[in-house]
């Protein structure tokens, strides 16, 4: 087929990284000799790939084809064949008036926006169980993580699917804050049996963020504790949210914090460096704003932890490149993470571990593993390499980031001082690497 042949071409061209952000996504609606129709995640992605990819995608068809094939793109949302049913069709002809309670929900906080990793894929793929009813997770779900790392987007994420794909389903989500508020009013205008029975006997899936703040509500606590016995023992679906795990929660009933934990706990971590650059690219491209590879690789490193940061920032470069004509320079990139990181951080072999993972394309688990297979050992012995060249520590230190010894690090410095030395290619990897940590 045509596009799998240009898609081989494209992936030796434009490199392992550029390939999967930007091609793999690309789904082929038709192909003949004249057209190759391919289908985009959003209009963001859309955007970005006309102004940035586009060319090398017709370069590759031009080589293939004799005649002139046009290569086109659309939106995966408008890409439905004449002959296919449109999914609401399938859809329940009507939704009984007040049957789901919704808070507002952000519109791009849907699963396909949301940037899968190693800190985040268990939380995730829970979400996407609760939402398909799979007896996998059980019917109680919690997720922690600080500010910033995700919750609300897979909280709304679930709730978007639920509406679009089951909107029968008596939906509640609210904070915990809000079913407070609805408690003590349902007590204060004497409809107490009415709070109960929308949240006993009308609810079929439960979503409440936030529930470290019920700190010290005891008679909230109580009430949300018997809401989550009746749902659970009735087989319906809950998902909670806080800001840390149930068994750190101070100011909880034991009785509702053991409840809280009876299903599957799990924990958002801050993103991997990986993921931080697929979350720097998708957020540029959503907002229309054009940066280099350079550029995404340099906020990626430089931001950790609250991805909201790098959504601020990427909104101050949008503000510069609209006053600058579209351009943005990387100097401009350095000033405006300069203002939200603050002065760069000090280098560390974790640091270095999580770039390696990117570069090599294994993961820093894979790193950290027992494996002696090459494609896992030799990206481990240049970061090793790399943290004894860049940093302070102790070989005692970067061998514990690895799970290996001193001896170990040791060894590793030796083997890949050797390979510089006598291979080209091996040296000239290195020395690329040397420039990226001389920017992180």
């Amino acid at each position: 087929m045509m596009w799998q042949k240009t898609k081989g071409m494209l992936k030796e061209s434009l490199g392992e990284s550029v390939y999967a952000l930007w091609i793999e996504p690309l789904e082929c609606i038709t192909s003949d000799t004249e057209q190759i129709r391919l289908a985009c995640p959003d209009r963001f992605f859309r955007a970005h790939m006309e102004r940035n990819h586009l060319a090398d995608v017709q370069a590759k068809v031009d080589e293939l084809c004799s005649s002139h094939c046009r290569v086109t793109l659309c939106d995966k949302d408008l890409a439905v064949l004449p002959s296919a049913s449109p999914k609401g069709q399938l859809r329940l002809p009507h939704i009984p008036k007040g049957r789901s309670v919704v808070r507002s929900l952000h519109p791009r906080y849907t699963f396909d926006a949301f940037m899968v990793g190693e800190s985040n894929l268990l939380a995730q793929s829970a979400c996407k169980s609760m939402v398909n009813g799979d007896d996998t997770v059980g019917s109680c779900l919690y997720i922690n993580s600080s500010t910033g790392l995700g919750k609300s987007h897979l909280t709304h994420a679930v709730a978007h699917s639920l509406l679009a794909e089951a909107p029968s389903t008596r939906l509640r989500y609210v904070t915990a804050q809000q079913f407070a508020s609805e408690m003590v009013r349902g007590i204060q205008s004497g409809s107490m049996d009415q709070f109960k029975t929308g949240y006993h006997d009308q609810c079929d899936f439960l979503l409440v963020e936030d529930i470290h703040a019920l700190k010290g509500k005891k008679k909230t606590q109580e009430e949300l504790n018997e809401v989550l016995d009746s749902l659970i023992k009735s087989g319906k679906r809950v998902i909670l949210t806080a800001n840390t795990a149930p068994r750190d929660l101070h100011g909880i009933d034991n009785e509702f914090r053991s409840r809280m934990g009876a299903g599957l706990v799990t924990t958002i971590q801050a993103p991997d460096l990986a993921t931080r650059y697929r979350i720097v690219a998708h957020k540029a491209a959503q907002c229309e704003l054009c940066l280099t590879e350079e550029a995404i690789s340099y906020i990626s490193q430089q931001i950790q932890g609250d991805v909201r940061r790098i959504e601020s920032a990427l909104l101050a470069l949008r503000a510069r490149a609209a006053l600058t004509g579209g351009q943005v320079e990387m100097d401009t990139v350095r000033e405006v993470v300069t203002d939200i990181a603050g002065i760069a951080r000090e280098l560390t072999t974790a640091l270095i571990g999580e770039l390696i993972s990117r570069e090599f394309n294994v993961s820093y688990k894979e790193l950290q593993s027992r494996s002696r297979k090459k494609v896992i050992s030799f990206p481990r012995q240049v970061a090793m390499y790399l943290g004894r060249k860049h940093t302070e520590e102790s070989l005692n230190d970067i061998g514990k980031t690895f799970n290996r010894n001193h001896a170990t690090v040791l060894h590793a410095v030796k083997v890949v001082s050797e390979l510089c030395r006598c291979d080209t290619s091996v040296r000239r990897q290195v020395e690329i690497l040397d420039r990226k940590m001389a920017e992180m």
